[in-house]
């Protein structure tokens, strides 16, 4: 939309200050270019008022209201866990586990003579003191600290969000806090 037909709708419309209007009004009985576009303005917006505004049925806001109200019952209220994120957590106990046991298996000293029984399987634990050294404790408690953290401010805000809507009421009614 170019300038001039701003200007002819903001006075057609009245929303353009009175000296605005009045200088428009000149330009108008003054100007041919702005005589057409008005006079074609003019009838765009008798046009307009000539429509009928089609309304929508009187329970139109009741069926929506409820449709909404419907959705939002098929949705818990708690956040829902995506299922790929417990079967990523499963895989890697399942995993971890298996390493271990690997481990621990391969760390036996088989022999010939255990399996005749004459002599008992010796059985040692890998050595996993090299693996929790001062810097792996650290991450693993500053991991522990943030995750605490995190896991309290959760439960504090839930706590404080249930309480919030245990003191408004039905109808906009503050309860007693």
């Amino acid at each position: 939309m170019n300038t001039v037909e701003e200007k002819l709708w903001n006075y057609i419309d009245g929303s353009c200050p009175a000296e605005e209007q009045e200088a428009i009004r000149r330009l108008i009985e003054q100007d041919e270019v702005y005589r057409r576009k008005y006079d074609e303005l003019l009838a765009l917006n008798n046009e307009f008022a000539a429509m009928e505004l089609d309304e929508p049925p009187m329970a139109f806001t009741y069926h929506v209201m409820e449709g909404i109200r419907n959705e939002a019952a098929l949705n818990p209220l708690k956040a829902r866990v995506d299922k790929r994120i417990i079967r990523g957590i499963g895989l890697f106990f399942v995993l971890s586990i298996s390493v271990m046991l690997i481990i621990a298996l391969s760390s036996i000293h088989w022999s010939a003579a255990a399996a005749a029984g004459s002599t008992p399987v010796k059985f040692t634990l890998p050595n996993f003191s090299h693996y929790l050294t001062g810097p792996a404790m650290q991450i693993s408690l500053f991991f522990d600290v943030v995750l605490a953290l995190y896991l309290g401010d959760s439960y504090l805000r839930k706590k404080r969000m249930q309480k919030e809507d245990m003191s408004v009421l039905p109808g906009g009614q503050q309860g007693k806090n």
